[in-house]
């Protein structure tokens, strides 16, 4: 099997596995107990807390642990939409968000909140100046991923959290495809709130994390128990926290280094398919995109029946967010940038690691011109 599709998940990492057992194992305790049993699972948890803290310069008490990036996006929009009604219920947000940002907001628009959609450039890019625009006098949020998940595409985030300071407006990035990859440091960038979720990483799934600054107005989003400071209730995950704070520390230890690899083989791929296949483009801008990511269209090809032909031959990569990819029509972000459904339809994301290699990577190439080749020619 030659795996493509890490934007979707990737491998959980060896020594994340390794350093998860002991708490499936030995230390099964309740951290929320008193005795000294469930002590090693609270200083585990911590100890996560307080590395995670480290690598986006905030404080460890702005960390709260959750089930992945969809339960943080949720947590971060309509904790702030409902803690600040008072002020007002107009959101800005863009058309290439993930759906768990852009569900949350039509749930909110149901009830009454109104969205304000910025223009998404060609490039892939939201339009900042268009965001200027949009702020009005009621406006409470704007939420904004780090990189897009289908494109790679960095966003202007700094420029859109000056923005939002500015005007005194709460700011929140979904940054599931970026944590681990790329550095973030949120008082430079002027984030309130941050998502990320473990498995895109190298940690294990069904655990991530918000960062909510002490600053925002907001409350409670799980009623239970005292966990997370009385913010969400229900027993830890005391593995899963444990396995995200080693992915965690690994990749931004190896940042540089698996990134180098990555960029390398993905310019290397992107290269040689636009050479050697015709009417082939990359969607998004190639100079401020993730290292691991090519968003690739092959007009006159079905993507959906190039991607199915390629698992055949064991290769796996994606049209869209995996969230969504039962859906065959074209990517809703391929449209916000322009992109006509006809060649958006013969769009396939390859999303590369640190474990392939450019055996793979020629394997697939050689695939991919195959397949397309004997789809044009049944056109």
């Amino acid at each position: 099997m030659i795996y493509l599709d890490n934007a979707a998940t990737k491998a959980t990492l060896d020594i994340v596995k390794q350093k998860m057992k002991p708490f499936l194992n030995e230390y099964y305790a309740n951290p929320s107990s008193n005795y000294r049993f469930a002590k090693k699972c609270r200083e585990a948890i911590e100890k996560v807390r307080n590395d995670i803290a480290g690598m986006l310069n905030v404080m460890p008490e702005e960390i709260y642990f959750t089930s992945g990036g969809t339960e943080s996006d949720n947590w971060a929009i309509k904790n702030t939409a409902f803690a600040n009604k008072e002020k007002g219920k107009h959101i800005i947000s863009s058309r290439i968000e993930h759906h768990a940002v852009l569900n949350s907001l039509k749930y909110l628009e149901s009830i009454g909140y109104e969205v304000s959609y910025a223009r998404v450039m060609e490039n892939g890019m939201v339009d900042v100046n268009h965001i200027k625009k949009l702020i009005r006098t009621d406006t409470t949020l704007i939420t904004c991923m780090m990189s897009n998940n289908e494109t790679g595409v960095i966003q202007p985030i700094k420029e859109i959290g000056r923005l939002a300071k500015k005007s005194n407006i709460t700011f929140h990035t979904d940054a599931v495809q970026s944590f681990g990859h790329n550095q973030i440091d949120c008082k430079e960038l002027n984030v309130d709130l941050l998502s990320a979720s473990a498995h895109k990483f190298g940690g294990p799934k069904g655990v991530g994390f918000l960062y909510i600054s002490d600053k925002c107005n907001t409350f409670p989003y799980i009623h239970g128990g005292s966990q997370e400071r009385n913010m969400r209730g229900g027993t830890s995950n005391v593995a899963g926290i444990v396995g995200m704070g080693v992915a965690a520390v690994t990749a931004n230890e190896n940042m540089e280094a698996w990134g180098s690899k990555t960029r390398s083989l993905r310019d290397y791929m992107a290269y040689r398919l636009l050479k050697e296949i015709p009417y082939s483009r990359i969607n998004g801008d190639m100079n401020y995109r993730l290292d691991n990511n090519i968003n690739i269209s092959f007009q006159y090809v079905n993507g959906f029946t190039l991607l199915e032909l390629l698992d055949a031959k064991g290769i796996c990569a994606s049209g869209a967010s995996a969230c969504n990819s039962m859906q065959k029509e074209p990517s809703h972000v391929l449209r916000a940038m322009g992109l006509p459904d006809e060649i958006a339809v013969g769009t396939i994301r390859l999303t590369l690691s640190e474990s392939n290699t450019k055996e793979e990577i020629d394997e697939t190439i050689k695939e991919i011109k195959n397949i397309v080749s004997n789809l044009r020619e049944i056109q």
